[in-house]
């Protein structure tokens, strides 16, 4: 029996530092014992095992008395069971007491590799229990290692647990060295031959997400919601956020006082610039805001291929754009839809072109139901989808007076839809400009008989004035018929280079 404790005890130091109960230990030690007792039987055996207060351990194999043996290690013979009682039938169950200290080297070496076993998979069982519904929450802890770009952390309250930050999942603007503290955010629980392991990371917008329930109350709180966070680490970072408190500036919070909280978050963040948006259901609001900090002076949309084409003024397409396309791609992402981003002065080119030369080029405006169209009247709805026209293609053309051919369309109803279609599109404004190109020969002869017959006038006064003035009058009378012809042929060069360039136009 004195022997016998100090192997209970050297079971007991061994597992000191794995938190392991009293009841616990032994059934480490009873399934050890289990080992070691196959090992020594050839076979697994039926045992019981008792472990004493005292720490004495009592160890009993159990074995059924049979004709013909056919398990050595749990059947024994009726000649050889007689041997210790004679009174032993086939069937009965003979007690085998063995002591520990007769188990050979092989014996207590597989009854401690079992114990061992057993203690990982019992920290491995623990390791995901504890952070299975933790994915996405931020862990912290020391870097251990550096491993070809890869970081190991030990983490401070689960020490045992493997976690490591791919290279992958790192900032690539952010260096670390052995011994320095870090936080991560666990973006997955990872199974590996050696048991479970942590991935962290500070690269995905679970970081941004994690930090930002960290430091603004209202989204902890579960009053604002982060709906879409994309990221670009060590660039930029999108976040569209709403509130389920009408009372709840939702911007303003994350922001937070003069920008602290918003600081903080990019502070932890390296420096990394950070957007932050009010989300809306509708995608072309939200896309003006997604662009952000550029502003954006027309927004359309086609639903049917999640399209939006979007046209800035020329003094905010490098905000749109970003730097390396950073920006309008954030956006896009966020949003969900493709963004084709156009400068007002570039649409308009592309726009006049597709309509002077027939192109079918995917910068045109995509057509659209009149119903989306906001502002418009149900009455006035139902007038033009009574008279055919239910598309934004269909009333692209007309103007007050075809409008009010539509029955129940009045003076009022044609004045507001004119209005609403030059506030809502340039496409009219595409169209003027493409018009302009074949019409510029007449305009320019206009132009220049407009300007003539303004110098005959001039010289008219000046023929008047030459009456109370004598000796004007040969300069008066030359100076009507010199401006005129001077300014015609003008006019005709002018004209010829006008025809000139349509037909360049045209040739290519």
């Amino acid at each position: 029996m004195s022997e016998q404790i100090p192997i209970v005890e050297a079971f007991r130091v061994m597992t000191a530092n794995k938190s392991l109960s009293e009841e616990e230990l032994h059934d480490l030690i009873r399934d050890g014992i289990h080992a070691a007792l196959a090992r020594r039987f050839d076979g697994p055996v039926d045992a019981e095992i008792e472990i004493l207060p005292d720490g004495d351990i009592k160890i009993v194999v159990l074995k059924e008395v049979v004709e013909e043996v056919e398990d050595p290690a749990r059947q024994i013979r009726l000649e050889e069971a007689r041997w210790d009682d004679p009174d032993f039938q086939v069937g009965d169950l003979m007690e085998i007491p063995v002591n520990f200290r007769d188990f050979g080297r092989g014996a207590v070496m597989a009854a401690k590799q079992r114990i061992i076993q057993r203690v990982r998979e019992g920290e491995r069982d623990k390791i995901r229990e504890e952070f299975n519904d933790r994915v996405g929450e931020l862990v912290s802890g020391e870097v251990q290692s550096i491993q070809r770009g890869t970081l190991v952390v030990l983490l401070n309250r689960a020490r045992e647990a493997e976690a490591i930050i791919p290279w992958r999942e790192q900032n690539p603007r952010e260096r670390f060295r052995q011994g320095e503290s870090i936080r991560a955010v666990l973006k997955k629980l990872e199974e590996t031959p050696r048991g479970p392991r942590l991935i962290l990371s500070r690269a995905d917008p679970l970081f941004v997400a994690a930090l930002f329930a960290l430091e603004v109350p209202e989204i902890y709180q579960g009053l604002i919601e982060d709906k879409e966070i994309v990221r670009e680490a060590g660039g930029r970072t999108k976040v569209a956020v709403s509130s389920r408190d009408e009372s709840v500036d939702p911007v303003g919070a994350c922001v937070g006082v003069k920008g602290s909280r918003v600081q903080a978050v990019v502070s932890e963040l390296g420096g990394e610039r950070i957007d932050i948006v009010p989300w809306h259901p509708d995608p072309e609001i939200f896309a003006r805001r997604a662009l952000a900090p550029a502003r954006v002076a027309k927004v359309i949309s086609d639903s049917s291929r999640r399209v939006i084409t979007a046209i800035v003024d020329e003094d905010q397409l490098s905000l749109a754009i970003g730097r390396n396309g950073q920006n309008v791609r954030l956006a896009s992402q966020l949003i969900g839809w493709q963004i084709d981003l156009y400068s007002s002065r570039d649409w308009m080119e592309r726009g006049a072109e597709s309509v002077l030369f027939g192109g079918d080029e995917e910068y045109e405006v995509a057509d659209f139901p009149l119903s989306e169209l906001d502002g418009i009247s149900p009455a006035s709805l139902a007038a033009l989808e009574a008279a055919g026209i239910s598309s934004f293609f269909d009333v692209l053309d007309m103007d007050k007076q075809d409008f009010l051919q539509v029955p129940g369309i009045g003076e009022e109803e044609a004045a507001s839809l004119m209005a609403l279609i030059d506030e809502l599109t340039v496409v009219e404004e595409v169209e003027a400009q493409a018009r302009k190109a074949p019409e510029a020969t007449a305009e320019a002869g206009a132009e220049a008989t407009a300007e003539a017959e303004a110098a005959v006038e001039v010289g008219a006064d000046a023929a008047a004035d030459a009456e109370a003035a004598p000796d004007a009058e040969e300069e008066v009378a030359e100076l009507p018929e010199q401006t005129e012809d001077d300014l015609r042929a003008e006019a005709d060069g002018e004209l010829a280079g006008a025809e000139q360039l349509v037909a360049e136009e045209r040739g290519s």
